[in-house]
């Protein structure tokens, strides 16, 4: 790719996330607008590549729609002709679970200070509060695992059929990102699409250095293909799916969640033609320590969940001191949803072009 595709990270993080309407491409169940943004210049039949972006699908991973935000506004304010604008046409839904965010705001509103990679002031999440008060949906309900089975799915959410239309509006795609995060883990982890392992080696070896040149290690874990989940190397999986979701559900004697999940947006954006580059962020929202008995990334989520309240119980606001864990700056999780992005630019325009 050339270097003027190449997006200004910190430039996307200084802009303001004001972006404007764009347009409501549907409601969600309790009747909130999703809002849908087009960008770039002409249409896809003159050379252009398709981009997809979504955030939200979780209800409690704020830091992508932050994100996108900013992204949306910055690509909103560039110059016609731009080289971004003029070789993609990019779709992006912020937020796709606008009532996941309103249930989520007690937390993900009330914020700490914490220095950044680069010794500056950021903000992070508070670990009592986001224990506390976070709300998730359960398996099988929650928006990413959502999609329509067939363009006549009306059971699908609402929130999934609006996402889906949209994505299919210009497809195919050439990329397709979600961006999600994780409660806890050691530091970034990324999900990515199983018929592009061998293309993604560059983009694996620029993402981890940029991890490590801002200071975090890379979530390692081995899930051994379960619900989807093969390792490829360390910090990096293949994406889930949702038949082996459905499978896992099935393995565990509960038919009625696994009957429940549908494609992904990832399965959707492959649905919808072409070869797409499709990958997911996953950005933690708290680090663990290096060493004690928080330390094991392997550790069950309501064992750790039950150690942090128990913690809480004793400690107060100390808690998280006391066990060696510390928000993620949130600037630095949108660094690396941002590289992951650039990278993935790099890649689909180098393999378009091969």
């Amino acid at each position: 790719m050339a270097r003027d595709l190449t997006l200004p990270i910190e430039e996307v993080l200084a802009t303001s996330a004001a972006a404007g309407p764009g347009e409501e491409i549907g409601r969600s169940r309790e009747g909130r607008a999703i809002r849908g943004f087009r960008l770039g210049d002409g249409r896809l039949g003159d050379g252009r590549l398709a981009v997809s972006c979504l955030g939200g699908c979780h209800a409690d991973e704020p830091v992508g729609p932050e994100m996108l935000e900013r992204l949306v506004a910055w690509l909103s304010g560039l110059a016609d002709g731009h080289p971004l604008l003029e070789r993609f046409r990019w779709l992006v839904i912020p937020h796709v679970n606008p009532d996941g965010r309103e249930r989520n705001r007690s937390w993900a509103e009330d914020r700490v200070t914490v220095p950044d990679s680069g010794g500056e002031p950021d903000a992070g999440f508070r670990l009592e509060r986001y224990v506390l008060d976070e709300v998730r949906e359960p398996p099988g309900d929650d928006v990413e695992f959502g999609f329509p089975r067939s363009p006549g799915d009306r059971e699908a959410r609402p929130e999934n059929r609006a996402a889906a239309a949209f994505m299919a509006s210009e497809g195919p795609l050439a990329l397709h990102l979600s961006f999600h995060g994780m409660d806890f883990a050691h530091g970034p982890w990324v999900l990515l699409e199983p018929f592009w392992a061998e293309r993604t080696r560059a983009l694996r070896r620029t993402l981890a250095a940029h991890a490590r040149a801002l200071g975090y290690g890379l979530h390692e874990v081995d899930r051994r293909g379960e619900k989807g989940f093969w390792r490829i190397e360390r910090g990096f999986s293949t994406r889930p799916d949702s038949r082996a979701m459905r499978d896992h559900f099935l393995a565990a004697g509960d038919p009625k969640t696994a009957e429940r999940f549908r494609p992904s947006s990832m399965e959707h954006a492959r649905a919808l033609g072409g070869d797409p580059l499709t990958a997911v962020s996953e950005m933690p929202l708290f680090l663990l320590p290096a060493e004690g008995p928080m330390a094991d990334p392997g550790v069950p989520r309501h064992e750790r969940l039950a150690r942090i309240r128990a913690a809480l119980a004793e400690h107060g606001d100390r808690a998280a001191e006391r066990l060696g864990m510390r928000p993620m700056p949130l600037r630095d999780q949108m660094r690396l949803q941002l590289a992951l992005l650039d990278e993935s630019l790099r890649a689909v325009e180098s393999f378009a072009g091969a």
